[in-house]
């Protein structure tokens, strides 16, 4: 969460200010503070042209510098206040379920997983920008409400190091992770909440076709551990997330490899499993019915960003949608990208993903 400025940040001041004045004016029975002076209301003005404050409804996932945020927040006259609502299926839950009150102007993190479903209950308002170079390939095929900000696979990805450590081979594909020699070692993202999860789900529906219910019903007998969503998964039961989890095989993202190296940054102690990845893309849109569209189209465009864009592959893991941003330099070293995801046909998601999530949780709570 970043630190607060513009009109929100001198509450505290304004508090006093207005205690002092009221106990002078007691008497009078006056309401020295109207709706039109509360400082995180947007006025007509600001709504036309797109300042004051824009809220931004995010996953839990996402981050971005201080200083980029505040350097936009100068420039535009936009105070951005970010309200984090879990994973990507949560965030997309909350969104359906609030979209006669939407709870912010624009929203960043429903992914290709879910996308459908936020579409088809209209919870996005068009976008007219124009997307920069590269970012046509991501979008959604005639679809101008929900606009591509980052891109990448989720993958299985294994910490080598707790493998060489105790001198055995890693799993190299999804087959393996079924094997009885790694039992107990795997934890995943739950795929009703947590994108990553889903894109999971998806990646063994295209391996296994009509086969997938008995490959999870082999992964659950072999000891799979499930979590709410990406965030426990890696960074608590992940033995090489930075915590003291005990499980070294978990569902992540290609990328995530050129955040585990060693001291000397000469190697990487992990490694995406990349017959194993499903293709994933995050999406930003204004909600419909925001109070501040314009100001929400103005981050929308704020993410498209060369600024912003440069930021995400250190901020978020994920790579940015735009061509002409470099890639940090251990990215083209340790961020190996497969040469064929696993992806099924959107149209093919959306109608059968609740039947999918329903049988997955059947066989997942057996």
């Amino acid at each position: 969460m970043r630190a607060r400025t513009g009109p929100a940040a001198r509450r505290p001041a304004l508090g006093r200010l207005a205690a002092l004045v009221t106990s002078v004016t007691l008497l009078s029975g006056c309401t020295l503070l109207a709706a039109d002076d509360d400082p995180d209301q947007v006025t007509d003005a600001q709504r036309d042209d797109g300042t004051g404050r824009v809220v931004l409804v995010t996953h839990d996932s996402y981050a971005l510098p201080k200083r980029l945020v505040a350097d936009f927040e100068a420039e535009s006259g936009i105070d951005l206040v970010q309200r984090a609502s879990g994973d990507a299926g949560s965030l997309t839950n909350r969104l359906v379920l609030t979209k006669d009150e939407p709870i912010g102007d624009v929203a960043f993190g429903v992914d290709n997983t879910f996308a459908s479903r936020a579409l088809e209950e209209d919870v996005f308002a068009p976008y007219d920008g124009a997307l920069p170079p590269g970012a046509e390939g991501f979008a959604l095929p005639g679809e101008e409400r929900l606009v591509p900000i980052d891109e990448g696979n989720v993958c299985v990805n294994v910490d080598e190091q707790w493998f060489a450590d105790r001198d055995q081979e890693p799993p190299a594909s999804l087959d393996d992770l079924t094997d009885p020699a790694y039992r107990d070692l795997m934890v995943v993202p739950g795929a009703p909440t947590s994108s990553p999860g889903l894109a999971f789900l998806l990646a063994t529906v295209d391996a296994y076709g009509e086969e997938w219910p008995s490959y999870w019903e082999d992964l659950v007998a072999n000891g799979v551990e499930i979590v709410p969503g990406w965030s426990d998964a890696y960074q608590v039961d992940f033995t090489a997330g930075g915590g003291e989890g005990d499980r070294p095989i978990v569902v992540s993202y290609d990328s995530s490899p050129a955040f585990t190296l060693t001291g000397d940054g000469e190697r990487t102690t992990t490694a995406a499993l990349l017959d194993t990845c499903y293709q994933q893309v995050e999406y930003a849109g204004v909600l419909e019915g925001a109070e501040n569209p314009v100001g929400g189209a103005r981050v929308v465009d704020w993410l498209l960003s060369s600024r912003v864009q440069a930021e995400l592959p250190t901020s978020m893991y994920v790579f940015p949608v735009r061509e002409d941003v470099d890639l940090p330099r251990d990215w083209a070293r340790f961020a190996e990208r497969p040469e064929r995801s696993y992806a099924l046909d959107p149209a093919a998601v959306a109608s059968e993903r609740a039947d999918l999530l329903a049988e997955w949780s059947d066989v997942t709570s057996r």
